[in-house]
């Protein structure tokens, strides 16, 4: 009592309705809370509103998340608006800042932008780079992303477990086993290096892709601790070298561990160490079925993603039972099939049943098939030359010949690429522009001339060529 004696009747009530009034959300803690309840749309608007009423509120931090909104959102115009803020408040040199506008601008597939901003960067550390490296990874630019890579050295950064994870990603999409190889000793040789499990996950998806099972299979037998993408790596990795067994035998295996851990008293959290498939896992799965020629075991699959995981198929999924039913034999069902998909069929299912038309000699369905493509707006001459042969084997010349004189108007070059000496080479058909185009041509002369003195002749699909 003596304590309140010494405070007036209103101080107290000052007080008290200060403890009690709740605290208001600071604009940041607003952002980031519609960011992490995925409201990037909110998140824009209430950022649009401070601009309007007090810019004083802004901080780097509130860019920040409002960059990572406009990423959410793919908004190309509004982070190009929020990049100029930056300037303009002169924000620009922060370097989460950067990277998270490299990251906008890739997600918006903007990567002249993404690279220019890099090239502005005065001091550039391993963060910059990884983010464009990733930039180019995630549009499908592999090459260019080694090269990043390899410049990145020559400027003594050195990369760090997310940087080698991003490359190996380039390696796997290429098939440059030689450079991945070389990241894994790099690894090896840093003992300081965290390897986590996403680096080793990379190891065993890029040495799977690269062409080398066997090594991706010990990698995997050594790892202690394992979550599914592990498990998709290598049960995709089996089925791509046709390995179909094993890679069942593996997703078998892998339910039966989770079999394991629920009827296990002693494990009180045991959902959290559950391995469920994801949709990429069953890929792996039909692709083996397809391989192995197991029609109703893919077809069980296929409706155990849906009924048992409760996840919804997409085109690659439909793709997969359609190859299978090809795979088989079975072109009608496959046709019934691709016309029953809950989506519209896209040109890679309709050309996996025209290839197997092409195998199975079914002019009438391959007619069809094709119109379909023309339909979607598919013109590729690899299609023209698939009816071409087709017509052929059939002895149909005047048609195999229409075709071949409509490709000489639409052909566009081939392109090939190979590894050599950890660099990326690529090739178009008819190529003279390559700095050492003599020297293959030279080489490819006295392949041909070899193969002749053997023997060898070239097949003639038609009585005209």
């Amino acid at each position: 009592m003596r304590f309140l004696k010494r405070f007036s009747l209103v101080q107290i009530q000052r007080k008290l309705l200060f403890h009690t009034q709740p605290k208001q959300e600071r604009p940041n803690e607003t952002l980031k809370r519609y960011l992490n309840s995925k409201s990037p749309t909110k998140a824009l608007l209430l950022f649009a509103n401070l601009l309007r009423k007090n810019t004083s509120l802004i901080d780097s931090f509130s860019l920040l998340f409002v960059i990572k909104a406009c990423t959410h959102k793919s908004s190309l115009l509004e982070g190009k608006q929020i990049h100029a803020l930056a300037i303009k408040l002169g924000y620009v040199p922060i370097i989460f800042l950067q990277t998270s506008l490299i990251n906008m601008y890739s997600k918006a597939a903007n990567l002249g932008n993404a690279y220019q901003l890099f090239e502005e960067i005065p001091t550039k550390n391993v963060v910059c780079w990884t983010a464009l490296i990733a930039a180019y990874v995630d549009n499908q630019k592999p090459n260019k992303a080694l090269q990043l890579f390899r410049k990145m050295q020559f400027c003594n950064v050195e990369p760090d477990q997310v940087t080698l994870t991003v490359a190996l990603s380039a390696c796997a999409d290429i098939g440059a086993l030689e450079m991945g190889e070389w990241i894994h000793s790099y690894v090896r040789r840093k003992k300081e290096m965290n390897t986590d499990l996403r680096l080793n996950n990379a190891l065993i998806n890029m040495y799977a892709k690269c062409g080398d099972i066997e090594t991706a299979k010990v990698l995997f037998k050594r790892m202690k601790n394992k979550d599914v993408t592990t498990w998709t790596s290598m049960i995709v990795g089996y089925a791509l070298h046709g390995q179909a067994e094993e890679a069942l035998v593996l997703f078998a295996k892998m339910k039966l561990e989770n079999k394991t851990v629920m009827t296990t008293k002693r494990n009180v959290n045991c959902t959290s160490r559950l391995i469920v498939p994801n949709d990429v896992t069953f890929i792996g799965v039909l692709m083996a079925c397809s391989h192995a020629g197991m029609v109703e075991e893919g077809k069980r699959h296929f409706k155990s993603m849906t009924e048992d995981y409760g996840l919804k198929p997409r085109a690659s999924h439909f793709g997969c039972v359609v190859d299978l039913l090809c795979r088989a034999g079975l072109l009608q069902e496959a046709y019934d099939f691709v016309l029953a998909m809950p989506v519209n069929p896209n040109a890679v299912v309709w050309r996996t049943l025209l290839g197997a038309c092409s195998t199975h000699g079914n002019v009438e369905l391959a007619t069809e098939v094709h119109l379909q493509l023309l339909k979607l707006e598919e013109r590729v001459v690899s299609d023209s030359v698939v009816m071409s042969n087709i017509y052929a084997a059939k002895g149909m010349w005047d048609k195999k010949m229409a075709f071949r004189e409509e490709m000489k108007h639409r052909r566009a070059p081939g392109c090939s690429s190979i590894e050599v000496e950890s660099g990326i080479s690529e090739f178009v058909t008819a190529d003279d522009d390559h700095p050492f185009g003599s020297e293959i041509y030279e080489v490819l002369l006295h392949l041909i001339e070899n193969m002749r003195a053997c023997g060898y002749a070239p097949e003639i699909l038609s009585p005209v060529e």
